[in-house]
């Protein structure tokens, strides 16, 4: 840690008689005083024998606020032992320059002051501790989701412009209807204090919008948090909760895994989003349910599970995350498989998993040999293969050798199916489905013509099959 040592103090959220009366007795027996910024109401207020020095030039100088505070910070590390450096707010409150004084190991001496949030939770009538999250308006901006549970109270600091108002608003539509209710905090603790109630939608419309200017992002009406939902689960199969739940491990509930699985398949295939809705909750019910079980045995946690996908996802993709640049989609997949080897040392094929349906399995096998060149040079060998096989097929005699040449046929169309961009899987299931609905139908036409269709000729049921097949099914 250096020997230097800056007294850092916070001069409140704008209003000069929410200055402390610590930090004016140590302004006052300054002199001098460096500032982050002059256009900060509190400073009109400070003793008028002060000898101020602000740093505002910087922000004319830079385009980005980081080369600002770091900039800030190098000169506040020139300055001698002793100065004293005023900021916003509260010193550990968003202030940039102080963390950046902390992480150069400078020695400080914090004066702390009454933050934005104080008067703004006195203006919106809130308690901090029913739930409150506390977020940067900057960063909110620079991401893609918000950081915070949608079924608890938000407040975002230093919406100072309507752009960044805009860019936080798409951040925040990615989790909160458009109409979801917000309020503008506008300069909040001082005698012009204004709160601005509108929707999601509508913040980057607001003329009002400033440096002194917060937003509070109420809850949504439901309980629907990733943590609450885990909170469940564990109340489920803590000692008072439910017997079947307690009594399951992680083996019983393999098979409600799999058909949980296969349920949101099965709305996917019919384009049913409200069935996939409820279809993925009871997925994520099945993996909460799993994670719980081992978090109960100390072997892992839910935490564990999302730190251990969230660090593959970012060493997997450094053509998002890093600097490596890709051409197309086949890199990418290359460069997966790549690293992938590297960290498991498994070779290409061998994260298949057995237990997958073949058609699946056989796509994926194939889909993976591709990623390394083994493959048709074009889809003639791939349609030229199926001819071979099935006149194979045909050529056989008997029924072990005959199920093998099927077996043979059937991959190479699961090969002919990925050279056309069709999931065979999908669409085996999509033709059953047909098959079933239109053999349905024709059961009921017959009845519905006081026949019985296990006594009609094939060219009567053929006349059925169509006349089902006409109606869409």
């Amino acid at each position: 840690m250096s020997e230097q040592r800056l007294t850092v103090v916070g001069l409140g959220p704008g209003n000069p008689n929410m200055v402390s009366r610590e930090a004016w007795t140590v302004l006052e027996a300054a002199g001098t005083v460096y500032l982050r910024t002059l256009a900060h109401p509190a400073v009109a207020g400070l003793p008028a024998d002060l000898k101020l020095h602000s740093f505002d030039h910087l922000y004319e100088q830079y385009d980005d606020f980081t080369d600002v505070y770091r900039s800030i910070v190098d000169r506040l590390l020139a300055l001698p032992g002793g100065a004293v450096y005023a900021v916003p707010g509260d010193p550990s409150v968003g202030e940039a320059t102080v963390q950046g004084l902390r992480q150069r190991g400078v020695k400080l001496r914090v004066i702390p002051g009454i933050s934005f949030i104080e008067p703004t939770l006195a203006a919106l009538g809130l308690d901090a501790l029913d739930g409150l999250f506390l977020a940067d308006a900057m960063a909110l901006a620079a991401g893609h989701h918000p950081p915070f549970p949608p079924d608890q109270a938000a407040l975002v600091a230093q919406l100072h412009s309507r752009n960044l108002a805009a860019e936080v608003k798409l951040n925040l539509m990615n989790q909160y209807p458009d109409d979801h209710p917000v309020a503008l905090v506008h300069e909040a603790g001082m005698a012009s204090e204004r709160v601005e109630r509108l929707a999601l939608y509508e913040i980057d419309r607001s003329p009002a919008i400033g440096d002194l200017t917060s937003l509070y992002v109420a809850p949504l009406s439901a309980a629907s948090s990733f943590e609450t939902l885990q909170n469940t689960v564990a109340r489920l199969r803590a000692p008072d909760g439910c017997p079947w739940d307690r009594e399951q491990t992680h083996q019983s509930l393999r098979k409600h895994l799999l058909e949980e699985a296969y349920e949101a398949l099965a709305a996917l295939d019919v384009d049913d989003l409200v069935g996939l809705r409820e279809e993925l909750g009871d997925l994520l019910l099945q993996i909460l349910l799993q994670a719980q079980i081992a978090t109960e045995a100390a072997s892992f946690s839910m935490a564990d599970v999302i730190a251990g996908i969230q660090a593959k996802l970012i060493r997997r993709h450094p053509h998002v995350f890093g600097d490596l640049r890709v051409t197309d989609v086949d890199q990418v997949m290359r460069n997966w498989e790549h690293f992938k080897e590297q960290e498991t040392g498994a070779g290409i094929l061998e994260g298949v998993p057995a237990i997958l349906p073949a058609l699946a399995q056989a796509a994926e096998l194939q889909g993976r040999a591709s990623r390394l060149s083994f493959d048709w040079p074009s889809v003639d060998g791939v349609l030229a293969k199926i001819r071979e096989e099935l006149a194979e097929t045909e050529a056989e005699e008997d029924s072990l050798s005959r199920a093998k040449e099927i077996g043979d046929l059937l991959f190479a169309v699961v090969n002919y199916a990925r050279w056309v961009d069709a999931d065979p899987e999908a669409e085996l299931r999509q033709a059953s489905r047909r098959f079933r609905a239109r053999f349905e139908r024709m059961l009921a036409l017959a009845r519905e013509q006081g026949l019985r269709l296990e006594e009609l000729p094939l060219a009567e049921m053929d006349r059925l099959w169509e006349a089902a097949k006409q109606e869409g099914l």
